[in-house]
């Protein structure tokens, strides 16, 4: 393994953050990678609010279509129609913003944005991101496409309406229909600052874990949390830039009269002069981004888990080195899997099969990940705080999503299971509540380093059986009537006779999420109630070895006031044999736990006491 690099930071040592700061630049325009984190997440919480309201909204529409909603006029507007129905179009439009929202603004940032800037440097002994003012840039990057998408949600037209994968030609025609104007124009807008933002980060993330690590934090002693948020910005990085060429490509079809995606099209019996483009061009170069996608957001919220886990069994985690790996694999096979999303567009039946294949072995991995969690549990001192049974809660609803992946990884079954409700109940399940969990796992338990103060642990466990409850209820019937033929992305279903028998379950699956939206407010009340109001945090709540819980309660600009502290050890020596207490920190020398050292760590005592005599030689030199 690579050598950590040691960085002095000197510039923090030597400058005092607190005595330049006004409000602007301490809470608004802020280098500090803690606050920008916060912005993140709360920005993030804003949006998980809308687009969860707009599932609500139109779960209201698929469950009860034949009831009035003309109580929601004065939030919607037109959209209600006279006789107090969703109009069909914005219907369309709320499903096309509340997975554009979900995938991209709060799941990506909320994980990548939140976690990766928060921990990154407090985990392996930063002062700070190796470019603050970047980190800040991605930011408001990210705050600049959130108003822009925002902004689409007010226009007299509507927001983007072609689904959120924005297939041409109804994303390539303005002429389309309402959603493919303005609406669409904004989307693409707002997606490019996103890309930027998302870029401009995972560049920042990869050069601070490289570069940045703390005297004696070898890539063998990073915590799992590290090596997800390193494998999730590499991730980004080499799959953002397609979906940027493919969102300009269609930029160009739209405004500037070139063919990529278009060939052949008639709008009202008119013939479009476009030749020579082809819709499943722009398929290849999305789900080149969109399959990776999933893991940016996956990736993330299993290394929080993992972190978790490991510190609520007060167990060492199973199979270090076989996460890492699994995780590369991960890594690199989400890269080669992306036409398993497009066995229906009639891709070769040779190459569908080829990424057949790739799509069942990347189940490997994934399988590793989850035997190591389910062996970590096994037979564990588990102390069930929120975050643990979020986190076991992931593990659960990985495993019941995974298991539906491999049914649609076989091309035979998925051409027919594509267009059902059984694709919605998969990714809803391993993408959309595995990585919510995940986040909501990650916020429980950091939130007394990011904020100095407690979470509430009784509303933590209501919120977590009304969401795990709340989720099952919403996507295990799904399956079922996705199996029987049950279509997706349509409007309405009164009109067929054949579905007409899961009208009772539809309105179960309805109120089902709408609970489960309503259920979410209690995390809020919770969130920004102990921001202000909570328990004050102990330094170490958790018990916890990694370095953040060796800053203070609230830590500075900079994170340690003194030096940084030194790693001596990997952060999963939990109850082990001989020790004292149940952990050892990070920074706990060999020399000072020789009851509990395995042989080769006793080994480890001589090369401590030869670094730290030339450190003492250093320092003596230095003074004369």
């Amino acid at each position: 393994m690579a050598t950590a690099t040691h960085i002095d930071a000197h510039a923090h040592d030597d400058h005092d953050h607190e005595h330049h700061e006004t409000f602007i630049t301490k809470y608004i325009f802020s280098l500090d990678h803690k606050t920008i984190a916060k912005q993140f997440l709360i920005t993030g919480i804003i949006w998980a609010i809308i687009g969860a309201g707009f599932s609500a909204i139109f779960r209201l529409q698929l469950g009860f279509p034949e009831a009035d909603l003309s109580w929601l006029r004065p939030l919607l507007g037109k959209w209600i129609q006279p006789e107090g129905s969703l109009d069909p179009q914005f219907y369309l439009a709320l499903v096309t913003m509340h997975g554009t929202i979900m995938v991209f603004f709060v799941l990506t940032a909320g994980l990548s944005g939140t976690f990766s800037n928060f921990l990154i440097p407090l985990q392996i002994g930063a002062r700070d991101m190796a470019s603050g003012f970047m980190n800040m840039l991605s930011y408001w990057f990210f705050f600049l496409s959130s108003v822009i998408m925002f902004i689409s949600l007010f226009l007299e037209t509507g927001p983007a309406s072609g689904g959120w994968v924005v297939y041409p030609p109804l994303s390539a025609l303005p002429q389309a229909m309402d959603g493919s104007g303005l609406g669409m124009t904004l989307w693409l807008v707002a997606i490019v600052f996103f890309i930027v933002s998302s870029l401009l980060g995972g560049i920042n993330y990869i050069t601070t874990i490289i570069n940045l690590r703390t005297k004696g934090m070898t890539f063998s002693r990073l915590p799992l949390t590290i090596w997800s948020f390193f494998l999730t910005a590499v991730i980004g990085v080499l799959s953002f830039p397609v979906l940027f060429a493919a969102a300009l490509l269609l930029v160009m079809d739209r405004s500037f009269g070139t063919s990529f995606y278009l060939s052949e099209i008639y709008i009202g019996g008119e013939a479009l002069p476009n030749v020579g483009g082809s819709p499943i061009l722009y398929q290849h170069l999305f789900w080149f981004l969109g399959h990776p996608e999933v893991y940016i957001v996956l990736l993330p919220a299993l290394g929080i888990t993992s972190e978790i886990i490991a510190t609520n069994s007060r167990k060492p985690i199973f199979g270090y080195k076989a996460m890492i790996i699994s995780m590369l694999g991960i890594t690199v096979l989400s890269f080669v899997v992306w036409a398993h999303h497009m066995f229906v567009s009639g891709l070769s039946p040779f190459l569908g099969s080829i990424f057949m294949f790739l799509t069942l072995i990347i189940a490997i991995p994934s399988a590793v990940k989850v035997f190591n969690y389910l062996t970590t549990l096994w037979r564990g001192n588990i102390v069930f705080t929120p975050a643990m049974l979020f986190s076991i809660g992931l593990v659960s609803v990985f495993i019941s999503g995974g298991i539906t992946g491999i049914f649609l990884g076989n091309s035979a079954i998925d051409i027919q299971l594509h267009d059902t409700y059984f694709v919605v109940a998969h990714f809803h399940l391993v993408m959309g509540a595995a990585s919510s969990f995940g986040l909501l796992a990650g916020v429980y338990h950091w939130f007394p380093k990011m904020f100095g103060r407690m979470l509430d642990r009784k509303l933590g466990y209501i919120h977590f059986w009304f969401t795990f409850i709340g989720i099952y209820a919403v996507f295990f019937p799904m399956h079922y009537i996705g199996i029987a033929g049950f279509p997706r992305r349509y409007y309405s279903f009164t009109n067929f006779d054949a579905f007409s028998g899961f009208t009772d379950l539809n309105a179960f699956i309805s109120v089902a999420a709408i609970l489960t939206f309503f259920g979410q407010f209690i995390f809020l009340f919770n969130f920004f109630y102990s921001i202000f109001r909570g328990k004050k945090a102990p330094l170490n709540p958790w018990k916890s070895n990694t370095l953040e819980w060796t800053t203070p309660r609230v830590a500075g600009h900079g994170n340690w006031p003194g030096e940084i502290p030194t790693v001596y050890r990997w952060p999963y020596d939990y109850s082990k044999p001989g020790a004292e207490e149940d952990f050892i920190p990070q920074t706990v020398p060999f020399s000072e736990t020789m009851d509990s050292n395995l042989p080769h760590e006793n080994d480890m005592i001589a090369i401590e006491k030869e670094e730290s005599a030339s450190e003492i030689v250093v320092d003596g030199a230095k003074g004369h």
